[in-house]
């Protein structure tokens, strides 16, 4: 795996932990390195690896560099497709607007340009919750997929934070953090923080009820601190319930997406287990 730095964000009073790799994709362009125009952006990703093709989609504020400790263990047994999500990263965003909804269209028309029609998937927070859609905008073609500190929905805790969280609060390591990740400059940057800001009044893009979760035939694998400041334990406990061939894990003393540092070795060795498919319903 590649070594790590760690970075801690403090948002409203909460200490987030944030990993980056030292081994920058940006420091060494590669052939794996692409763009395409898709629904009006130009969408950046990488491939690596071989084997079944497994999309990998980072947490918002962040870029696919933030899977770089899982990369070389994960493409000895995948062929990985990582994208920047719209607006992030190397990925451009003309209309300044996000929703997890059009963020799974996006990823569609990627896997379509690629000509991959089935396929498993991990995602982070808001990648896990474009996961979601996906999987309910066509179910048939995710197999399988790990949602990592993910919601249905936005608590009022989560709102909260997401009120606090302005252009004008942010401190400089946070601006460092970010201008590692998102190489379009400050306006871009302020442009992710403004649509974080812009969630605490977003209603209809995360509102995923019982009855449509029970519409996901993917295998899935829900993985979430007890401890996450933005989406109590109550709320994968309902997607657990709901979504047909669910596995819940709940990591004790968690916070938000609690797989990186001393938890990485274990999440590598359950979620790639999963993903190959080793576990039965029963």
């Amino acid at each position: 795996m590649n070594a790590s730095i760690r970075f801690s964000a403090v948002v409203t009073g909460i200490a987030l932990t944030i990993i980056v790799s030292e081994q920058s994709s940006w420091a060494q362009p590669s052939p794996a390195q692409h763009t395409v125009s898709v629904n009006g952006i130009e969408m950046y990703y990488e491939i690596k690896g071989q084997g079944e093709p497994v999309l990998l989609l980072h947490g918002f504020t962040g870029s696919g560099q933030n899977w770089d400790p899982m990369l070389v263990d994960l493409a000895e047994s995948f062929q990985l497709i990582v994208p920047d999500l719209r607006g992030h990263g190397n990925s451009t965003n003309p209309a300044t607007e996000f929703t997890h909804r059009q963020s799974a269209l996006d990823v569609f028309a990627l896997l379509d340009h690629l000509g991959i029609e089935t396929f498993k998937a991990m995602g982070i927070s808001s990648g896990g919750m474009t996961l979601i859609h996906m999987a309910t905008q066509q179910p048939d073609r995710v197999e399988s997929m790990v949602l990592i500190g993910a919601t249905i929905y936005f608590p009022e805790q989560a709102r909260e934070i997401f009120r606090q969280v302005t252009i004008e609060s942010r401190t400089d390591q946070d601006w460092e953090w970010m201008r590692e990740n998102h190489k379009g400059g400050d306006e871009q940057i302020k442009a992710i923080w403004m649509q974080f800001h812009g969630f605490e009044d977003s209603y209809d893009d995360m509102n995923f009820t019982a009855p449509y979760l029970s519409t996901i035939t993917a295998h899935t694998l829900i993985v979430h601190g007890d401890r996450d400041s933005f989406f109590p334990a109550s709320i994968p406990l309902e997607m657990y319930t709901a979504i047909p061939n669910a596995y819940l894990w709940i990591v004790p003393n968690g916070g938000h997406v609690p797989i990186f540092e001393n938890m990485l070795p274990r999440f590598m060795q359950t979620a790639t287990a999963f993903l190959r498919g080793e576990w039965e319903s029963e």
